[in-house]
C-alpha cells in the first residue's frame, strides 16, 4: 500500500452533525400555512420568492413550492428551468427549513431537466429563513398533479400512467377563509375534516383551548366532535369531525364564530382554574396521529 493511500485511509472522516429544530418554519410570515401544507394538504403548490443575493450567485430561475414531488423527491429541475421543492419527503434530518433550503439550492445548481442530488442529512448551512424574500404564500390548491410536468413530459405513456396513480391519492380538500392555515376535507363519504393550524406557541394555545372546553365552547356547531389535536412542528392543530355531506362552504361560518371565540380567550392571561386544569389534562390525552 503506497503511503499516500495509507495516510488518506488514516485520515478522520467528517461527521454530519443532526440538529434538531422544534420550529423549523419559525420566524416565516406564514409559518402555520408552511405547516398545513406538510402535514394537512394533498396537493397544492406556490411560489417562492429568493433574496436577491441568492438570485446573484444561483441565477434567477423559478421556484416553486409543492405538497409532494413524483415518488417524494425532495426537488426537481424541469427541463424549462423551473425548480419545484416538495414538503413532503421520504428523507429529513432534524431542521426540516434546512432540509428545504439545501434542496432549493442543489435545483438552482442542477441542470434543467437532470436529476437532483440532495443529501440526506446536510448539516449545518443556510435555511429558508436566510435563502427566501419572505412573505405571504400564494397558494394554489390543486385537483391534479397535472403542474409538475411540462407539455413534453405529459406526452409520456409512462409519465401519465405514474400521474393517474398520484391523483387517485387526493383527498379533496378546500382552503377556507375564515381562519389562516385552516383546511377542510372529506375523508369518507359520511365523514370530514376541519383542521386548523394554530399560530400561538405551543402552551398559550393548549391552554386557550383548555378555557374553551371547559367552558363547552370547544365545538364548532352541534353536529361535530372534537376529535383532538397532534403537534406538528411546534404547533397545536385541533381537528373536528364533521358530517360528510355538507360542502367545505358550509363551515365557514361555524369556523369563523370559534376563531373569534378562541382569540377572545386568547386575550386572558390568568392562570387557568380547576376546570380548565381539568380539560388541559383531558385535552393532552386525546393526541391524533393523521397518519
Amino acid at each position: 500500500m503506497s503511503k499516500r493511500r495509507k495516510s488518506r485511509e488514516s485520515e478522520p472522516k467528517t461527521k454530519v452533525r443532526d440538529i434538531f429544530v422544534a420550529r423549523p418554519f419559525e420566524g416565516l410570515a406564514d409559518e402555520p400555512e408552511w405547516i398545513a401544507l406538510r402535514e394537512l394538504v394533498p396537493a397544492a403548490s406556490a411560489p417562492l420568492t429568493l433574496k436577491p443575493e441568492i438570485i446573484a450567485e444561483y441565477g434567477d430561475r423559478p421556484v416553486t413550492l409543492s405538497t409532494v414531488l413524483p415518488m417524494a423527491w425532495p426537488a426537481m429541475s424541469r427541463r424549462d428551468g423551473e425548480v419545484f421543492i416538495g414538503l413532503q419527503r421520504h428523507v429529513q434530518s432534524g431542521d426540516v427549513s434546512r432540509d428545504l433550503a439545501v434542496a432549493i439550492l442543489a435545483g438552482l445548481q442542477t441542470t434543467p431537466g437532470d436529476p437532483v442530488s440532495v443529501p440526506g442529512l446536510p448539516g449545518e448551512g443556510p435555511r429558508l429563513q436566510d435563502i427566501l424574500a419572505d412573505g405571504p404564500l400564494e397558494i394554489t390548491m390543486r385537483d391534479g398533479f397535472e403542474y409538475w410536468l411540462d407539455n413534453d413530459q405529459l406526452q409520456d405513456a409512462n409519465v401519465k400512467a405514474s400521474l393517474e396513480r398520484a391523483n387517485a391519492s387526493i383527498y379533496p380538500t378546500v382552503r377556507l377563509t375564515s381562519a389562516k392555515a385552516a383546511y377542510w376535507c372529506r375523508i369518507a363519504p359520511d365523514k370530514g375534516h376541519v383542521r386548523w393550524v394554530l399560530g400561538e406557541d405551543e402552551d398559550r394555545a393548549l391552554d386557550t383551548l383548555a378555557r374553551l372546553s371547559a367552558a363547552g365552547e370547544l365545538l364548532l356547531r352541534e353536529e361535530t366532535k372534537f376529535a383532538g389535536m397532534f403537534r406538528a412542528h411546534g404547533l397545536l392543530v385541533p381537528v373536528w369531525d364533521i358530517p360528510g355531506e355538507p360542502e367545505a362552504g358550509d363551515w365557514e361560518a361555524p369556523l369563523a364564530d370559534f376563531a373569534k371565540r378562541y382569540q377572545d380567550t386568547l386575550a386572558i392571561t390568568e392562570p387557568l382554574d380547576a376546570a380548565a386544569r381539568r380539560a388541559r389534562q383531558g385535552l393532552i390525552g386525546r393526541q391524533l396521529t393523521l397518519r
